[in-house]
């Protein structure tokens, strides 16, 4: 799934692409069509915004809401440039000047008026983003501690509702950077430790976000040696969904 980092270089390219300009809106798979974002066409994209790993495109009378979810993505193109998928898995065409931009797959693509952006619950329940420029790890830690006490800190990360934009890559890296076990229970940790857990997380995300590139310490690296200490590298599913956490056994017991 497409983490902060991800949707917020998705966000810049696109304002560099097409903020300022009337776009020509297009939908050419009938999913698309779906969403009515042809009604869009001949708007003038404002500037784009994220939310955790929500995008936000502001066309002023109207806001674009996108999550990727696990396949979905945002392409820019040169306009008129040849694509890396198919026309007809595109969800939607955003053709400016000299750029234009596609949409393929996720699971939300949705035109909403600025009032049901602002009201909209699954935007409005979303915790602090931690790639916000005001973020602050008072805020998110006393976010931390509406989770129940018993809940897995590795699991709280991953509650968009707690904290927006984390997710399982950083999850795993944020916990092992700051030498915390991603299994124990957020209640037995101290502010300070989760203050760690919160600072480290946000700095690699802030990093990903410059290179490009999401850090790989021990993600998908279970047996493979710890790069810290040498010893064997851990997993294990976690949470309702199972999501699959890394860990070192002796860095962070």
């Amino acid at each position: 799934m497409a983490e902060g980092d991800t949707v917020l270089r998705t966000a810049r390219r696109l304002e560099r692409g097409l903020a300022g300009q009337r776009v020509e809106v297009t939908a050419p798979s009938p999913r698309g069509r779906s969403t009515g974002v042809e009604r869009l066409d001949g708007l003038e994209l404002r500037e784009v915004t994220t939310r955790g790993k929500n995008l936000l495109l502001d066309f002023g009378e109207a806001v674009l809401h996108s999550h990727l979810g696990m396949n979905g993505a945002w392409h820019v193109y040169p306009r008129g440039g040849r694509w890396a998928k198919s026309m007809r898995s595109a969800w939607a065409v955003l053709r400016g000047e000299s750029a234009e931009a596609v949409q393929f797959g996720g699971p939300t693509l949705r035109v909403l008026t600025p009032g049901q952006a602002r009201r909209d619950l699954r935007l409005t329940r979303l915790g602090p983003d931690i790639l916000a420029p005001r973020f602050s790890d008072e805020e998110a830690v006393a976010s931390l501690r509406r989770a129940e006490p018993a809940s897995a800190v590795g699991e709280a990360l991953l509650d968009q509702s707690l904290i927006a934009g984390i997710g399982n890559i950083f999850k795993s890296e944020g916990c092992f950077a700051a030498g915390v076990d991603p299994l124990v229970p957020i209640g037995e940790l101290t502010d300070a430790r989760l203050t760690e857990v919160v600072t480290a997380t946000r700095a690699l995300m802030e990093e990903a976000v410059h290179s490009g590139r999401p850090p790989r310490g021990i993600y998908r690296r279970a047996g493979e040696p710890c790069p810290r200490c040498g010893a064997r590298i851990r997993s294990r599913g976690q949470g309702d969904a199972n999501r699959t956490t890394y860990w070192c056994p002796s860095c962070q017991s």
